[in-house]
């Protein structure tokens, strides 16, 4: 795994770290103004897919993507317990301070897992015991984060492409910073408010849904597990 610049978050995706207290799942804290009630935790699986082009104001916002992507994805032990394959959605929000808030969207993704600890098995704060998945299992994800570049960030590009210098590299949530903004070298970007959604439906598991999210969104719950471990 490549180095990533953004601020240490547990789950992996891709070249993006995030700290241990954060999540499991792919590659800070918002508050409103930046995204309003919008999310709210109802809201949270319609904001993961939604047009966020009609829901924040066009005139402050740019959008780019979708960008085709796949990470691997791990679990809240540290391992990866699946690949996601997804397409990466960036929406860049110019706030009434001229600073910018990144909205990532993960939509129309799948995932496939492989064995070994679930992806909640060490979390056991929702009340789910610790689990196992087989590997084969499959359903769908989607989920989103937000990134709120610090003060005195300049964009450097607005290309379309994931990589505006040479659109060669994967597309990441790094690639995309790194390339189109001044913020996160040598400085660090927060990703603390982050959503995912997983769902498998049946398939022998006694665990088939799970969502990954950060405190202000809940928390975890649920699992994606084929064998409950006492």
């Amino acid at each position: 795994m490549a180095t990533s610049r953004l601020a240490p978050v547990v789950i992996v995706v891709s070249v993006l770290l995030i700290s241990p207290s954060a999540f499991g799942g792919p590659d800070g804290s918002v508050s409103p103004p930046a995204v309003p009630s919008l999310l709210s935790s109802p809201a949270d699986d319609v904001f993961s897919v939604a047009d966020l082009s009609t829901l924040l104001d066009p005139n402050g916002t740019q959008h780019y993507g979708p960008y085709p992507s796949s990470s691997p994805d791990s679990s809240t032990c540290g391992n990866d317990w699946a690949t996601d394959t997804f397409n990466r959605v960036f929406t860049v929000r110019t706030n009434p301070d001229g600073t910018f808030l990144i909205v990532e969207q993960f939509k129309d993704g799948s995932f496939v897992t492989m064995f070994g600890p679930s992806p909640g098995a060490c979390d056991p704060s929702d009340g789910f015991p610790a689990g196992i998945v087989n590997a084969g299992v499959t359903g769908s994800m989607h989920g989103y984060f937000t990134i709120p570049l610090p003060p005195g960030t300049i964009q450097m590009s607005t290309s379309p492409n994931c990589d505006a210098v040479l659109n060669t590299l994967p597309c990441t949530t790094t690639t995309f910073i790194d390339t189109h903004f001044t913020a996160c070298y040598p400085a660090t970007c927060p990703v603390t408010t982050f959503f995912f959604h997983y769902s498998a439906g049946d398939q022998m598991l006694v665990v088939h849904e799970w969502k990954n999210a950060s405190a202000d969104r809940g928390g975890n719950h649920g699992d994606i597990q084929n064998v409950s471990v006492p």
